[in-house]
């Protein structure tokens, strides 16, 4: 039997994750302070501490930062209600062996909790120095489950010294995410360098990147440092990895594997210390696949990854960011969002994720005259542009659409997949037509489907005269 001490002056939570431990078999104790806590434990030595941060007195990080020697290697579990990226920053450098924010599920909690029990690992042997507060955690916004993973994610990521890999579309946020990282990495001190390779011209990426010397090349008239030895110690943050060519591919791999440049027109290579951290909104293991980007660099990038969610899978998030974005416009902090403008707003697409919804909300408190904000205020949503990653969001949203279109239209005695059918497949079937000149042994094999079944359908749906 484990025993459990639980740290919170809510009773209601409390009680409930004491009941859901004590189910599991564990001898739970509660406190109501950090203070109420040491007096439990000079008593009854717990294998795993949860604790509120939000208490009377000492609150539960600071308490989790002066735990007595004797419980030093206790896994501590810290629950909030403000899970902010500080917050996770802090209880995750202090030892925190998770965190979890409410309101959280119990079935969540308890997992986590076993986790913790199951744990052998020792939190807080290195006393990490914990962050100062920053406008940089202030514009990582979110209340959501899934930015609180992410939130988890920098977190731990931040005190390994590893290449992270951050995915996403464009406009989610990776470079915050990156920035994120230096700051509250081991190598906050150093420099935090931004490199596109893509916005640069064949002809200069290895100079841009490894530096060169005088004379190198006409125009050198001296020498100058590349960006990855600008990097020193720091951060080299390569942006739009994706799009990198093929022959920087393998200058790139060449570096990641001997940690030195050469620069041009040089003969002697410069040692290079610096962590990598590379975003992309491409899909990398579709590109490896298809040959478009080298398996080996892809491999050196994605020790560690961060897949940052898109706007429309998080609207919960989208009041909190657009009044965030709001008390940050020096011009607009007297401007308030009328309830029909919120609501405008967490009905549109966001195909241009963040950065689309702060211009949105800069551009309206621009035009706004009244104070309030109103839909007629924001600018038109940003349409899709065309290709595939769009084709297949056109599609989902495409369907997400006919799904609640029909919500009130269904037939009665008919499922939503016959109904979806009903209205869908003639037009594949007239497409698949179209694409083999008629030929209904060609169009049936397109379709996967057998050519009986195939003139089936074609009487049924009354499209005979298509062959």
């Amino acid at each position: 039997m484990s025993r459990i001490l639980i740290v919170d002056d809510e009773p209601s939570i409390g009680w409930a994750l004491q009941q859901a431990l004590i189910d599991e078999g564990h001898d739970v104790d509660l406190a109501a302070s950090a203070e109420d806590a040491w007096s439990v434990t000079a008593r009854r030595q717990p294998d795993v501490i949860v604790m509120d941060v939000r208490l009377p007195g000492v609150d539960g990080l600071t308490a989790m930062e002066q735990l007595p020697p004797s419980l030093r290697e206790t896994p501590v579990v810290i629950m909030t209600a403000f899970g902010n990226l500080d917050t996770a920053v802090r209880a995750i450098n202090s030892g925190a062996f998770e965190y979890l924010t409410k309101p959280f599920d119990l079935d969540q909690a308890v997992s986590v909790i076993t986790r913790a029990l199951e744990s052998s690992s020792q939190f807080g042997q290195d006393e990490a120095a914990s962050p100062d507060p920053s406008d940089l955690g202030n514009l990582l916004v979110g209340e959501s489950p899934v930015m609180q993973a992410v939130f988890r994610q920098i977190a731990l990521a931040a005190e390994h010294d590893v290449p992270v890999l951050i995915t996403g579309e464009s406009g989610t946020g990776k470079e915050l995410v990156a920035l994120a990282l230096h700051r509250y990495g081991n190598r906050s001190q150093g420099p935090f360098v931004p490199v596109c390779v893509p916005a640069m011209s064949d002809a200069l990426v290895e100079s841009e990147l490894f530096g060169h010397q005088s004379g190198a090349f006409t125009g050198a008239t001296s020498a100058r440092k590349g960006l990855l030895e600008l990097a020193q110690q720091g951060i080299a943050f390569f942006d739009e990895i994706g799009d990198v060519t093929a022959a920087t591919q393998v200058k790139l791999l060449r570096v990641l594997e001997t940690k030195q440049v050469l620069p041009v027109g040089g003969t002697t290579p410069i040692q290079c210390d610096f962590r990598l951290i590379a975003a992309t909104n491409c899909d990398l293991p579709r590109m490896v696949e298809a040959g478009e980007f080298r398996e080996d660099l892809f491999y050196r990038l994605n020790v560690y990854r961060i897949d940052l969610p898109p706007l429309r899978e998080r609207t919960g998030d989208l009041p909190l960011l657009a009044r965030h974005f709001l008390a940050n416009l020096p011009s607009a902090r007297d401007c308030h969002l009328s309830a029909e403008a919120l609501r405008e707003l967490v009905n549109r697409p966001w195909y241009g994720n963040v950065r689309e919804l702060r211009n949105a909300i800069e551009h309206a408190s621009i035009v706004a005259r009244t104070g309030h904000i109103e839909p007629v205020d924001l600018p038109p949503p940003i349409a899709r542009r065309s290709s595939k990653a769009g084709s297949d969001h056109d599609l989902s949203d495409s369907v997400t659409k006919w799904l609640a279109s029909q919500r009130s239209n269904l037939n009665e005695g008919s499922s939503l997949v016959e109904q979806f059918l009903a209205e869908t497949e003639p037009l594949l079937i007239r497409h698949a037509l179209a694409q083999t000149g008629g030929n209904r042994q060609e169009a049936a094999a397109l379709l996967g489907m057998h050519r009986q079944t195939l003139r089936e359908k074609l009487r049924h749906y009354q499209l005979d005269e298509l062959s």
